[in-house]
């Protein structure tokens, strides 16, 4: 009787466990997080430390357009786009700001090493980058006057897509 029970039991187990998951929906994943902004969202302005050690205000103006570069000084793509961005900095129109924002501690010697022509802010920290949803670098982007994102690239890119963010 023993061994029938145990038949019975696993019988009715296997089942169980068929029936509802034949039946039942699939489990739902979590949605992923945000890797970068994306177009239509808006930054706040914020204030941030320089490379001087003194705090700067990041805002951006009704009428005018910023291009807010973040990197990471561990990141080498983003390396390899520190030239290309002083480049675009360098032939840039006039009406549109420029900003780095490095989410790391540099390492001594950095900037001596990998000269940056564009000004540069050190992020307010992980919480801000979070709440605007920059968790990976190279990003670039493109913002608007009242701190929309117009245009924006997570990952290297080459000269001709980098110019379309200083395009009027």
């Amino acid at each position: 009787m023993t061994k029938m029970v145990r038949r019975m039991a696993l019988a009715l187990g296997l089942a169980g466990s068929l029936g509802t998951s034949a039946g039942a929906a699939p489990p739902q994943e979590a949605a992923p997080e945000a890797m970068a902004p994306s177009l239509g969202d808006v930054l706040p302005a914020f204030v941030a430390d320089g490379l001087d050690g003194k705090s700067q205000y990041v805002d951006f103006p009704k009428g005018s357009s910023t291009v807010l570069v973040f990197f990471l000084s561990s990141c080498p793509h983003c390396h390899k786009m520190i030239p290309l961005w002083n480049k675009a900095f360098d032939d840039k129109p006039a009406s549109v700001k420029m900003i780095g924002v490095l989410m790391d501690q540099e390492p001594p010697g950095f900037f001596t090493g990998m000269p940056v022509s564009f000004p540069v802010v050190r992020s307010p920290g992980r919480g801000f980058l979070n709440s605007i949803k920059v968790r990976r670098a190279p990003l670039t982007l493109r913002v608007s006057g009242g701190g929309t994102v117009e245009d924006e690239t997570l990952g290297e890119i080459d000269a001709e897509r980098l110019q379309q963010f200083f395009k009027k």
